[in-house]
C-alpha cells in the first residue's frame, strides 16, 4: 500500500489537482445530460461544446514485483549473516582493533595537560583579564544614613574612625552592622544602640534611654559618657566596657561571651580606671531542692 501511494498517487495529485478536485459551482442534474454516443463525451445543458477533457490519464501506480521484495529480503539476510559471522569469532573479534600505546594516552601527552585554560577574555594589555564574578566574594556597599527619621544605619564601614552622629534625639535608634576597624561617636541621647557583627570597632556615646546591645562581635570597645540603664553582651569574644560615674548603676547582662572586661573610674578624678573581669565560668550546686549557681573564682598562686 505504501508503494501504491508513493510515488504514484502523490505525483498524480500534485500534477492534476494542485488546489483540490475541480467542481462545477452551478451544479448539473444527472437527467439533463444527453445520452453520449460511442466515442463522444456528454454535453452539458445550454452549451454546445463538451467540457475539455482532463490533461491526461494519471500515471500508472508502481507495480509490486517479487524481484524488489526478494532483493530487499536478500540484502537483509546477507547483513544479518555478516553480523552473526562477526559474533561467532569470539575473542578474535578484537584482533582488528588498533592498539593504544603509552604515548597516545592523554595523561602522557605533553600537548594535553590537566590544566583547564581560562575562558575570560582579555580587556586591555597583557595580564588585564576580566575577573571571574562567580568565584569573587560580593562586597557590600557601605552605608551611613538616617532612615525614615527614626533609625541611623551605619553598615559595612572599614577603617573609618571619623563616623559622627551629631543630630539625633531620644526617639531615634542606632544600628551598627558589619564594621571593621572603625570608631563611631554618638553625640546626643538616643533610644537604643545595637552593635552587630563588628570587628575591632569602638563606640562612644553619651546617653541611651533603653539599652546598649553588643551581638556577634569580636574585639570591640564601648564607652558610656552619660547614663545607660542596661548593657547586654551576647555571643561576643573580647569586649571592653568603659563606664562613667553616672553609668555605674547599669545592669550588664552577658551570654555566650568571653573576655568581657568592665573599666570603672578610680576613687579620685586623677586615678586610673579600675578593670574588672566578668565571670565566664559558673558553678551550679543542687542545694535545698534547687540549683544554686555561683561564678567560678580562681585563686592565684
Amino acid at each position: 500500500m505504501k508503494e501504491l501511494y508513493l510515488p504514484g498517487l502523490r505525483d498524480y495529485v500534485k500534477s492534476f489537482h494542485v488546489t483540490g478536485p475541480s467542481w462545477n459551482p452551478k451544479g448539473v442534474r444527472c437527467s439533463e445530460f444527453s445520452t453520449p454516443t460511442a466515442g463522444s463525451a456528454p454535453k452539458l445543458p445550454g452549451k454546445g461544446a463538451p467540457p475539455p477533457p482532463p490533461p491526461g490519464p494519471p500515471p500508472p501506480p508502481p507495480q509490486l514485483t517479487a524481484v524488489s521484495s526478494a532483493s530487499s529480503s536478500g540484502s537483509t539476510r546477507d547483513g544479518m549473516n555478516a553480523v552473526f559471522k562477526e559474533i561467532n569469532k569470539g575473542e578474535a573479534i578484537t584482533s582488528g582493533l588498533r592498539k593504544v600505546t603509552a604515548d597516545m594516552k592523554t595523561k602522557n601527552r605533553a600537548d594535553r595537560m590537566g590544566v583547564v585554560p581560562s575562558t575570560t577574555g582579555v580587556k586591555g594589555g597583557e595580564g588585564d583579564h576580566a575577573p571571574a564574578s562567580a568565584t569573587m566574594k560580593k562586597v557590600a556597599q557601605p552605608k551611613f544614613e538616617l532612615q525614615m527619621e527614626r533609625k541611623w544605619i551605619v553598615e559595612n564601614q572599614v577603617g573609618n574612625r571619623e563616623l559622627v552622629i551629631s543630630k539625633c534625639n531620644a526617639w531615634q535608634s542606632v544600628y551598627i552592622f558589619g564594621c571593621k576597624d572603625c570608631v563611631v561617636q554618638i553625640q546626643g541621647k538616643v533610644n537604643n544602640i545595637t552593635l552587630d557583627k563588628c570587628q575591632k570597632t569602638g563606640v562612644v556615646f553619651k546617653d541611651v534611654v533603653s539599652a546598649f546591645e553588643v551581638v556577634n562581635c569580636t574585639s570591640v570597645e564601648v564607652q558610656c559618657q552619660g547614663t545607660a540603664p542596661s548593657i547586654s553582651v551576647d555571643n561576643t569574644t573580647g569586649c571592653h566596657i568603659y563606664l562613667s560615674k553616672s553609668s555605674l548603676g547599669a545592669c550588664i547582662t552577658t551570654a555566650k561571651s568571653s573576655e568581657v572586661n568592665v573599666l570603672v573610674p578610680g576613687e579620685t578624678e586623677d586615678a586610673d580606671l579600675v578593670e574588672h573581669a566578668l565571670a565566664e565560668q559558673f558553678l551550679s550546686v543542687f542545694k535545698d531542692g534547687s540549683f544554686v549557681t555561683t561564678p567560678v573564682s580562681h585563686s592565684g598562686g
